[in-house]
């Protein structure tokens, strides 16, 4: 059935402050979404928290199913990278990593959104409706490849390897860490970013780290192999010294005569 268009009042309404209302709705709808789930969150009162008419929805969305995949892939909280953007022979790795760093702490700009989109995540992963899925394979992945070929070509290495591929995933675990733990790191020291200029710190900083990881990587594979096998010492564990009072009592045990 064909859905009937909003009476002219109505389209007037919502065409006149569009996207605000939209994003009305996104936020709205990622904040319930993120913490009741998919199935018990209704339409209703997304359209009651955002302030809006509930045909709005339909207006913009289509339907809930539509609203959701909006929330979780909207580009504020949830930035793709072009797999370009990351794998670009013309430029140098730090570029690249630059790039990927950027779409993991510039959405933290936005404030709470990027945890509740965590949240969002999460519950995703925990009741999937395939929505994650679709974002490993469309956006991850890439991202990941485009990540890996960039780093075989700064190592002068023909085809990625297990190491580089844990070398990827260390470097975009940098990232995702500030995005998951950021009650952590408010609570441990919210100043780190506290601010649009703390961030771009934060992000410059990952690109060092990011840096010194491959560095690191070069140096394993310029090392001869018999040193890479070797294994490294593993410190032995220190026994703890006994109390002063069970020495005492040791001692009295060892020095009392027999009967």
């Amino acid at each position: 059935m064909n859905k009937a268009p909003p009476s002219p009042v109505q389209a007037k309404t919502l065409r006149s402050d569009g996207a605000e209302a939209r994003n009305r709705l996104l936020d709205a709808a990622l904040a319930l979404f993120a913490e009741k789930g998919y199935a018990k969150t209704s339409t209703r009162e997304i359209a009651q928290a955002a302030l809006v008419n509930i045909a709005s929805i339909s207006y913009y969305f289509g339907d809930k199913e539509g609203l959701y995949k909006a929330v979780f892939t909207d580009p504020r909280v949830n930035p793709t990278v072009p797999p370009e953007h990351i794998d670009n022979p013309d430029q140098p790795l730090e570029w690249s990593i630059a790039n990927l760093m950027h779409s993991f702490v510039d959405p933290l700009k936005q404030g709470n959104l990027v945890q509740q989109c965590m949240k969002l995540h999460l519950r995703e992963m925990l009741e999937p409706t395939g929505l994650w899925k679709q974002e490993v394979e469309c956006n991850i992945r890439p991202a990941h490849n485009a990540l890996a070929a960039a780093l075989c070509r700064h190592l002068g290495i023909s085809q990625p390897d297990d190491e580089i591929h844990r070398l990827a995933l260390a470097i975009s675990g940098l990232g995702v860490i500030l995005q998951v733990c950021t009650d952590v790191t408010i609570a441990v020291r919210p100043g780190l970013i506290a601010s649009h200029g703390a961030l771009d710190t934060y992000c410059n900083r990952l690109v060092d780290y990011a840096m010194a990881l491959t560095a690191a990587e070069a140096q394993r594979r310029a090392l001869p192999s018999s040193s890479k096998a070797k294994k490294p010492t593993i410190p032995r564990a220190h026994t703890k010294p006994a109390h002063p009072a069970s020495q005492a009592q040791a001692s009295k045990r060892t020095t009392t005569p027999t009967r």
